[in-house]
């Protein structure tokens, strides 16, 4: 991610730890807004199930249409960020009749880690939990709960797939300031836009529902609603989606570890599921040539290929730098795909038996009309 981009969150960050820090003020005299459990996709084996979320305390968003103004979009936005965390809650997961209590921590993150009282289905792919909130107490919305789901790969998964997001999965212009800021503060999920064929070609690598996805991106977790909302208007299969927190209160060198935020998540997968192997896509714009190379090196065996969407193709330097990367992964008999569009990765896949001729049709045809 490009400096000036990690900054631009990092402020945000920085602001939305100023404005909590004068709300709880005014809360505590005034009383308080409605809490919530926003519980993020998890992930897991039938052995232990691990899933994620964050207590807040956070004003109602306004569901989004495809003809919202640019000034609606980014008044969702500033919601997104100006909720307030709740540091110490306390919050009850039930799976299959059992219980398992999780305290936040002083951001609000909470994390389950459960084992199932029972096996699990053999052939389903997602699996709910309940959630609901102990302490402190809500008096402005009384009990609250939610639902939270839990991706276990089937005994039929075949591989898996770790894809980035930004410039990967959705145009958002990274390279630039402007279409950034377009894009992620002024859009919303029906102006957000994926690549074209990139929902068809996702779609062919999930399978009849059995090869797992996941997301990793360095964008914050305020907006985690918004890349879900956005993947389902536009077809792309659910994933677990792991985002970073930002709300750094002022320690801005935090926000660049993009690097290490990335390479932690990729291990973590792998790690988590020792027998599955990986496909890997990323973007040229980014770090995701050079972190995927480390994934490989230090995962042996593990990564079927990488394909690198080619985002930058004006710079002669960094097609050459990622044909050299390439050069030494090929040496060491691995690959990495330099593609111009989703085609170039379909057609490769295809020719691997990982999608059938008749998946590399539909993402053909959904690339001829500007389809996703």
């Amino acid at each position: 991610m490009p400096h000036w981009k990690t900054w631009l969150f990092s402020a945000i960050g920085i602001a939305e730890a100023q404005v909590d820090t004068i709300k709880r003020r005014i809360d505590d005299r005034w009383g308080n807004e409605p809490l919530l459990i926003t519980a993020y996709d998890g992930f897991g084996t039938p052995a232990r199930l691990t899933l994620t979320g964050r207590v807040l305390e956070a004003p109602e968003l306004r569901p989004p249409a495809a003809d919202d103004s640019v000034w609606r979009n980014l008044a969702n936005m500033y919601r997104r960020f100006e909720s307030d965390e709740i540091p110490g809650a306390c919050v009850r997961a039930s799976f299959s009749g059992a219980n398992y209590d999780a305290q936040a921590d002083k951001e609000g993150f909470f994390t389950v880690e459960l084992t199932p009282p029972e096996p699990l289905p053999a052939n389903q792919l997602w699996h709910t939990i309940a959630l609901e909130l102990l302490t402190p107490p809500a008096p402005a919305n009384g009990h609250v709960q939610t639902t939270g789901r839990v991706l276990v790969p089937p005994p039929a998964a075949r591989f898996g797939i770790i894809s980035d997001i930004d410039d990967t999965v959705i145009r958002t212009n990274a390279t630039s300031l402007i279409g950034t800021v377009r894009s992620t503060l002024l859009a919303n999920a029906y102006t957000r836009l994926p690549f074209p064929g990139v929902a068809a070609f996702y779609r062919a690598l999930h399978g009849a529902g059995t090869n797992p996805l996941f997301y990793v991106s360095s964008s914050p977790w305020n907006i985690y609603d918004m890349l879900s909302a956005t993947f389902a208007l536009q077809g792309i299969p659910a994933g677990p989606l792991m985002l970073r927190n930002w709300g750094f209160e002022g320690r801005f060198e935090l926000a660049f570890r993009h690097h290490d935020h990335k390479f932690a998540a990729l291990a973590r997968i792998l790690e988590t599921y020792p027998q599955l192997p990986f496909i890997l896509i990323g973007d040229s714009g980014q770090e995701d040539p050079e972190i995927y190379r480390e994934v490989v090196q230090r995962f042996p065996g593990r990564i079927l290929t990488t394909y690198i969407r080619n985002v930058t193709p004006a710079s002669a330097t960094r097609t050459a730098a990622i044909q050299a990367l390439a050069r030494e992964l090929q040496a060491q008999g691995n690959t990495l795909l330099l593609i111009d569009d989703t085609l170039g990765a379909a057609r490769h896949a295809q020719t691997m038996g990982w999608i059938s001729a008749a998946d590399l049709g539909e993402v053909a045809v959904a690339i001829n009309k500007g389809n996703p």
